[in-house]
């Protein structure tokens, strides 16, 4: 028997993604070299300074790290690669549950139609994105997208040689995190799991819910305020809610873990550090009415959050009980942060330092 056709064409996706997305700056070949060497170079640079200020190190014996810069069609096969080995086995067990199933003909010309969707998100995404860590799919992969990082300092008029540092040490902190707690990974995918299982698939909840979505994406089109969570707000089910919560705090103590690391290393490392931090904070807010539709409907609003959240909780731990202390939060599922303890640190420590939280 042949396998099911899936519920998006990745090929397509990814064929899609490359079409639109733009080449990016325009370099020489030799300033495009400089480019991909001295991003090596910081990659390599960045790893004592992060293991220094977070006091974690690699489990002996594990994977050596592997760096890749790319351009952007490297990054699209990458993560079309890395969506389709998460989210197809996730799709099917959704499908397996459905009393009825459409036929070949219905999901074939659906699963165009996702892919087509999917790859507009890509190339939105591949154009911006300036380094990831891949966590599923081949894993254990520090990206840094090239031509990403010299558009971005460009625009921002900063120093290249302190800005591209600057993104290493961000990425290569959550590089860090998954090689020193290697559990982290799995909790991760038994929270997708558990979505999955929560999963409610009537078209006629979903269909609603996506209006809801529409007009909050249509209040961003005039500039009006609304509900920011884009896509996630097709998501109301209680017991989704509750696996989502423990995601959001999860992914909100990674990414404001990396971003108290990128500011923490001073002056001293990346001299100019604070100018950085403040050119980049105005990028992340969009640049036009177009960026701020497609980061409604991502959700990417959702993502800012999710630094200045992550930010302020590691800030206010490591205030109270220092970098120690602060690492207990690594020591298994049930330290990691409550969403509630995000913008309330001293509940973290009271609750897994077992002591009234007293600034170190």
């Amino acid at each position: 028997m042949s396998s099911p056709a899936p519920m998006v064409d990745w090929d397509l996706a990814g064929r899609t993604a490359r079409r639109l997305v733009g080449p990016g700056p325009q370099t020489t070949r030799e300033e495009a070299a400089a480019v991909v060497r001295e991003l090596h170079e910081a990659a390599a640079s960045a790893v004592a300074h992060v293991e220094r200020l977070t006091g974690l190190a690699p489990v002996p014996g594990g994977p050596a790290p592997e760096v890749a810069v790319v351009d952007r069609p490297g990054w699209i096969d990458a993560n079309t690669a890395g969506m389709a080995a998460l989210l197809d086995p996730l799709v099917d067990a959704l499908a397996a549950r459905q009393e009825s199933r459409p036929g070949p003909l219905v999901t074939a010309i659906g699963s165009r139609a996702t892919g087509v969707q999917a790859g507009g998100v890509l190339a939105f995404l591949a154009s911006r994105v300036l380094g990831q860590y891949e966590v599923f799919g081949t894993g254990g992969r520090l990206l840094l997208v090239a031509p990403n990082v010299v558009d971005a300092e460009r625009r921002l008029g900063v120093d290249p040689g302190d800005f591209r540092l600057w993104v290493c040490l961000h990425e290569v902190t959550h590089q860090l995190q998954f090689t020193a707690v290697p559990w982290l990974k799995g909790y991760l995918e038994r929270q997708i799991t558990d979505f999955v299982e929560a999963t409610d698939l009537d078209p006629d909840v979903l269909r609603e819910r996506l209006r809801d979505v529409l007009r909050s994406i249509g209040n961003a089109v005039r500039g009006t305020d609304g509900d920011d969570s884009g896509l996630m707000a097709l998501i109301q089910d209680p017991a989704q809610r509750a696996v989502l919560d423990r995601v959001t705090a999860v992914m909100s103590l990674v990414e404001g873990h990396a971003e108290y690391v990128m500011d923490g290393v001073g002056p001293d490392v990346v001299p100019s550090v604070r100018t950085l931090r403040k050119r980049f904070a105005q990028r992340r807010k969009g640049r036009g009415p177009l960026d701020r539709v497609l980061r409604r409907l991502l959700g990417l609003e959702q993502k800012m959050k999710q630094y200045a959240d992550g930010r302020y909780f590691v800030g206010g731990v490591v205030d109270l009980v220092g970098m120690e202390g602060f690492n207990r939060v690594w020591s298994g599922p049930e330290t990691l942060p409550r969403i509630e303890e995000l913008t309330d640190p001293a509940r973290w420590v009271e609750r897994v330092h077992g002591r009234p939280a007293i600034p170190a």
